[in-house]
């Protein structure tokens, strides 16, 4: 293939008023990619070598239903043939398929008829002929006229406009407008074009060819390439402000890495029964491979065992079997608890006996849901845990008051709720004012003491749990309707580099008091 620029610049060559009419034309009688063409002749404008002029062509393009019909005749005269020579008996639909072909049929027996070139018999329900000559076959003959055109240019004005629009109604023609340039001499015009230096360099000035090097201009308006890099996704913009917050009221992290648990840690240990809904196959994933876990505490184990069986701590527990096989379970958890269950028997069962504590997690789980604009099958949850001696109900709600008041909620109502593993138990309800209704935010409770019991933990201990999702807050604080758009593979890159960032901010009340404001 010959080298582009040169082919261009050669063509210039022959005089000052020199041209190149067309740049597709010279694209295809030099066999060169017209593409290419294009993006040399803007490469040598840029040095003023040449100059461009743009310039569009309008031309028909026939569809593979008009090279039909210039080879064997447009669909109503290929019916209208075939109804004369069946004369007066004409033809039913079956007979008429059979000799045209049925997509033939469809549309020439239409158009036939529109033109009064056949009737309908209504007795017999036949096609008969209403002329007993074929008249001009216009549609082919304006097709053909198109195909044969001198030039491009020519094209379109060999139908007028009102055949051209009834062959594009027919889809036979489409209109194709072609973009391309006159190439022209620029000021800085040579048939070779010698690249300016683009930097001075220490070589140059040593040997004084600096002098005669031809350099680049330098745009002192030009942007430098803008800097990539990574953007933190905006949950994990709340997330950092969250983490901040409960690390400020005293909260020690809780490793939360290991994304599958078995059915000990997640469900029997929170003294969540055997037969419970939740753990079936519908509303939660376990594992195949690996299927069930390795060990468990073997003495925690039969105490939890026990608990569940005969009861203890005042209750009578749920007086089932409890089934070892059930409890080895592997599954993708259901719940941060998992781990909370582990660090409370660490805290029970470390050197030196009990110690209060305060734990909180932010990671994932995962719940075989139905997806839609509000749930996902996985989602992250905001766990947090006090651990202390002769905790009440009134801890409970004075710590959940002072998190969410941080995060900028600052009205607050506890709704009486049921959970397996707490008692007593609250759903939190937050009023938005944007929304201008109250909305559930999360759950609370105080660990029953069939929980705490097997765990070691002192009689006098209690705990008191609270958590939520961090997709709510963060779609709030987005304005996020839908939770696809922002998390799963439906996320638009874009909105998480230019999503801003999460802060919460402290602002006086009317009474004195300290409260936060949630900013993005």
């Amino acid at each position: 293939m010959p080298d582009v620029e040169s082919t261009i610049l050669t063509a210039l060559s022959s005089g000052p008023d020199a041209t190149i009419p067309d740049s597709f034309t010279f694209a295809t009688t030099s066999n060169l990619d017209h593409n290419s063409i294009v993006g040399t002749c803007k490469s040598l404008q840029t040095d003023a070598y040449v100059t461009l002029t743009e310039r569009s062509t309008q031309f028909y393009v026939l569809g593979k239903e008009a090279e039909s019909i210039v080879k064997d005749g447009s669909q109503e005269i290929r019916v209208l043939s075939a109804l004369i020579a069946a004369g007066t008996d004409g033809l039913g639909m079956p007979e008429l398929q059979s000799s045209v072909g049925k997509d033939v049929c469809k549309i020439g027996m239409g158009n036939c008829l529109k033109n009064k070139w056949a009737k309908k018999d209504k007795a017999s329900g036949k096609l008969i002929a209403a002329v007993t000559e074929l008249p001009t076959d216009d549609v082919k003959e304006q097709l053909v006229a198109l195909k044969s055109a001198a030039s491009e240019e020519e094209n379109t004005k060999c139908v007028d406009d009102k055949a051209a629009a009834a062959l594009k109604r027919r889809k036979l023609i489409s209109l194709i407008t072609r973009k391309s340039y006159t190439i022209s001499r620029g000021p800085s015009y040579a048939p070779q074009r010698v690249k300016k230096a683009a930097d001075l360099t220490k070589e140059m000035l040593e040997s004084g060819k600096w002098k005669d090097t031809q350099f680049k201009e330098y745009n002192f308006q030009t942007l430098g390439e803008s800097v990539g890099g990574g953007y933190l996704h905006p949950l994990m913009k709340v997330r950092a402000e969250f983490r901040k917050i409960l690390m400020e009221m005293g909260f020690e992290e809780m490793p939360t890495n290991k994304w599958v648990e078995s059915s000990f840690w997640n469900f029997d240990s929170l003294f969540q029964p055997q037969s419970h809904p939740a753990r079936d196959a519908h509303d939660t994933f376990f594992i195949k491979e690996p299927a069930e876990t390795v060990s468990v505490p073997e003495e925690y184990y039969e105490r939890v065992k026990n608990m569940h069986e005969k009861g203890g701590s005042g209750s009578i527990g749920y007086r089932t079997v409890f089934e070892r096989k059930e409890a080895m379970k592997n599954l993708l958890r259901t719940h941060t608890t998992a781990v909370s269950s582990q660090m409370l028997y660490k805290l029970a069962n470390q050197p030196g006996g009990f110690k209060p504590a305060r734990y909180f997690s932010i990671d994932r789980v995962f719940r075989n849901e139905s997806m839609d604009a509000t749930h996902l099958c996985e989602f992250h949850q905001v766990e947090g845990l006090v651990a202390d001696y002769n905790l009440s109900l009134g801890d409970l709600i004075g710590t959940v008051e002072t998190f969410f008041h941080k995060i900028g909620i600052k009205r607050l109502r506890f709704k009486p709720a049921f959970n397996p593993y707490t008692e007593p138990s609250m759903e939190v309800f937050g009023y938005h004012p944007g929304l201008k209704k109250w909305t559930e935010l999360g759950n609370s409770g105080m660990f029953r003491p069939e929980m705490l019991a097997p765990m070691g933990l002192p009689k006098d201990v209690r705990v008191i749990a609270w958590g939520l999702a961090l997709e709510r807050p963060t779609m709030i604080m987005y304005n996020i309707n839908n939770i696809r758009t922002l998390f799963g593979h439906k996320v638009d890159m874009g909105m998480i580099k230019n999503a801003p960032i999460c802060r919460f901010e402290a602002d006086e009340e009317e009474e004195g008091g300290v409260a936060e404001e949630a900013k993005v």
